[in-house]
């Protein structure tokens, strides 16, 4: 019988899957809300690392068919989902956002990765009714999987014309902030649970016969 001695763990990593609203679309890059996390993890000493695989003009669909592949070469051990928001604007069906969304979770949980979905809402010339049912796919999903949900991510910073870019739909750097923030609220009691069972495993090592 062996008993593996407890060996550092690599620094555990955030994955953002997005479109262009995590893609700093527009604006320098180091601006953007996903830079943002990176610097608020490392002052309040955390020690991940986020990595930005967002694709500005993504869908549902290419993001899922790019998390596999994702999933493998990270190994994040929480998957950020903010995706969608082109299905609506291309309106390509609230069903099949809601089963690619879907998919991803389940993807996200087989490889023991800890999925937050950022919801997104349609802008109000689409109508309230459609807009409404746009934004209850993210809320129904996230509880009918138990998937925390940041419920609208440009919450306060959209109503902003201030901080939002000339066509109306990506921030500028000026609202990313306000981004972060939502984002923060529901990830931080993720990490600290995701740290508390990393350290568990640890401490009880593995048992070779």
């Amino acid at each position: 019988m062996f008993v593996m001695s407890n060996v550092p763990a690599a620094e555990p990593v955030i994955l953002v899957l997005g479109d262009s609203l995590s893609a700093a679309y527009g604006i320098e890059r180091s601006r953007g809300w996903v830079a943002l996390l990176q610097n608020r993890l490392q002052q309040a000493g955390y020690p991940h690392r986020v990595v930005n695989a967002s694709i500005s003009g993504d869908t549902t669909a290419g993001g899922l068919a790019r998390l596999p592949r994702a999933l493998e070469q990270f190994n994040p051990q929480i998957l950020i989902i903010e995706l969608g928001g082109n299905d609506g604007l291309r309106g390509l069906g609230n069903r099949q956002t809601r089963d690619h969304l879907d998919q991803m979770i389940t993807l996200a949980r087989a490889a023991d990765s800890r999925p937050l979905l950022l919801g997104m809402m349609l802008p109000p010339n689409f109508g309230k009714a459609f807009t409404e049912k746009f934004l209850g796919i993210y809320r129904d999903l996230a509880e009918q999987r138990g998937v925390p949900l940041v419920p609208f991510f440009l919450q306060g910073v959209a109503d902003r014309p201030e901080w939002m870019q000339g066509d109306g739909i990506h921030p500028n750097a000026a609202g990313q902030p306000l981004m972060l923030e939502h984002v923060w609220e529901r990830l931080r009691p993720m990490l600290g649970e995701a740290m508390a069972s990393d350290s568990a495993a640890a401490h009880s090592g593995t048992i070779l016969k």
